[in-house]
């Protein structure tokens, strides 16, 4: 492979303009570090196109409902620009901030709804799911190896350190009994198990 190609380079252009301003928690790299890493993780995996290209629009429609921007709206222009299909990737690996019913979910309930609908997710979706922990969990672990001080690093996240390193094995078990068995379901098991030791 030589570089990506111009959908791809589009979808970046896209995530950028719509993470723009945006950080990740705790530092001060641009949010777009995140889904480019995906990126590179479903590229070293030999996934498809549309899986990459979801792969690197996954958080915008949970994180960029802003300035004029509804859901709705978000989700036509990823279907227009992009295709139904990484459309529906997309919407599969967002978590919902209310039910069926039009409920708000709690903080518990959100994480327990993305784990149930990981039984109705495609393929590329599950790819994308995986991918995204594996980022998230292997950051975490970078960052905990830079630093003298653990505590200021858990202290991010609401969780905790044991919320957090259960929170990964729990999604790794889900891929497991919806029958996805990639090897990057290894490698997030692997990297919650490091983070439980560091």
């Amino acid at each position: 492979m030589t570089g990506y190609s111009d959908r791809i380079n589009h979808a970046f252009a896209f995530a950028a303009k719509h993470h723009d301003q945006q950080v990740r928690k705790g530092t001060r790299l641009p949010y777009l570090t995140h889904p480019a890493n995906v990126a590179i993780i479903l590229t070293r995996y030999g996934c498809s196109e549309d899986t990459v290209v979801a792969g690197i629009l996954h958080d915008v429609v949970e994180d960029c409902v802003r300035d004029n921007m509804t859901r709705d709206m978000l989700e036509e222009r990823i279907g227009h620009k992009f295709g139904a299909g990484v459309l529906a990737t997309v919407i599969m690996v967002t978590p919902r901030k209310i039910d069926d019913d039009g409920i708000e979910l709690s903080s518990d309930e959100k994480k327990h709804d993305y784990l149930e609908r990981l039984s109705l997710a495609n393929t590329d979706a599950l790819w994308v799911c995986a991918a995204d922990k594996v980022h998230n969990a292997n950051s975490i672990l970078s960052d905990l190896r830079r630093t003298s001080f653990p505590e200021t690093v858990w202290g991010r996240f609401s969780m905790g350190k044991d919320g957090t390193v259960a929170w990964y094995r729990r999604v790794a078990d889900r891929l497991r009994e919806v029958g996805f068995t990639a090897p990057i379901v290894a490698e997030l098991e692997e990297a919650a198990a490091a983070l439980e030791t560091a």
